[in-house]
């Protein structure tokens, strides 16, 4: 098996420029609106409350929309991410948009050796990140690490379930395929397109990820020093995962099943506060 971190970096190189562009990411009205908020930041306002004046981390941060928006919510954000394309995209939205926000090219799990220990009053991570680590409790002593004590971790993510849903299928059943909770090899896919609406075909469409059970998450987080504070599972997803015919686009730009019989987590939100 090729190396996985290789794999991803080349899918996610190819794809940070692919993603500038579409219009699903909306660059041009984060530079022509200075109140404009991802839809993902914007759908967890309430529980993120107020955070100005805050010093932040968005761990895995791509190409900086969630991380320019909380900014511009009044915290002094750093962003992080392990793809040195994704980053200058970044960097390139953040100057049209005016924000001072600091970009550093590192690996997740080498994010207190590039940042310092006890740096952060929050770290925040989003949807479509914790798949792509192959260690959930490298990860928790990571989140501890880079946290002062009182300072809080909020993470909004694909809930285990979504990932172990087979969402290939054309029909409306849903069935399990992947695993659920955390396996030492990684599933290896072929994703010929993205999840936002782009321009072209890509080439480089291997990649490998790995699922985490909501337990193993909570568990690791605890076992590093990390107090849970809140936990809320949410029938909606920022994005279509299955297709028009399953799930439906809503006001807040969260997609939901359309029958509503169907009651199951598509995310959640989590909050933790560092001992």
């Amino acid at each position: 098996m090729a190396d996985s971190r290789s794999v991803n970096l080349a899918h996610w190189d190819e794809r940070a420029p692919a993603h500038a562009a579409s219009p699903d990411y909306g660059f041009d009205r984060f530079v022509s609106d200075p109140e404009h908020l991802s839809d993902v930041v914007r759908f967890d306002l309430p529980r993120l409350g107020d955070i100005s004046g805050l010093v932040g981390l968005h761990l895995q941060c791509h190409i900086g929309t969630d991380t320019l928006s909380l900014s511009r919510l009044g915290a002094r954000m750093t962003g992080l991410d392990f793809s040195a394309v994704s980053i200058d995209q970044a960097r390139s939205l953040a100057a049209r948009a005016g924000a001072e926000i600091d970009y550093v090219v590192a690996d997740a799990y080498d994010a207190v050796n590039a940042l310092g220990e006890g740096t952060f009053d929050l770290v925040y991570t989003g949807i479509g990140a914790l798949c792509w680590l192959p260690d959930i409790d490298r990860w928790a002593k990571t989140i501890r690490g880079l946290l002062r004590p009182g300072g809080r971790l909020f993470i909004r993510e694909g809930h285990p379930l979504l990932w172990a849903l087979d969402y290939e299928r054309e029909d409306t059943d849903l069935v399990l395929r992947y695993p659920y909770f955390e396996t030492v090899d990684p599933v290896v896919d072929n994703t010929e397109g993205s999840y936002v609406e782009i321009e072209g075909a890509l080439t480089n469409t291997e990649n490998h990820s790995w699922n985490h059970g909501l337990g193993e998450i909570v568990t690791a987080l605890l076992d590093a020093g990390m107090t849970i504070t809140a936990l809320e599972e949410h029938e909606s997803v920022p994005w279509n995962p299955f297709g028009a015919q399953i799930v439906r686009p809503d006001a807040d730009g969260e997609w939901r099943f359309i029958d509503s019989t169907i009651r199951i987590p598509l995310t959640y939100t989590l909050q933790a506060v560092a001992s």
